[in-house]
């Protein structure tokens, strides 16, 4: 993930930006943060389903 957001920054900074360098970089990102965001626990994991109305 860091290393996608590195080539992104790394991109814009060139004179040449190329766009599928771009788009890469964005889906390697957001399927990190997926694989981050999954691995999180809800803040209503504890709640059972009784309580919620």
């Amino acid at each position: 993930m860091v290393l996608a957001i590195g080539i992104a920054f790394y991109e814009q900074t060139s004179a040449d930006k190329n766009m599928y360098v771009m788009v890469v970089a964005i889906v390697i990102f957001m399927m990190g943060m997926m694989r981050l965001s999954s691995k999180t626990p809800s803040k209503n994991q504890d709640n059972n389903e009784d309580d919620v109305q």
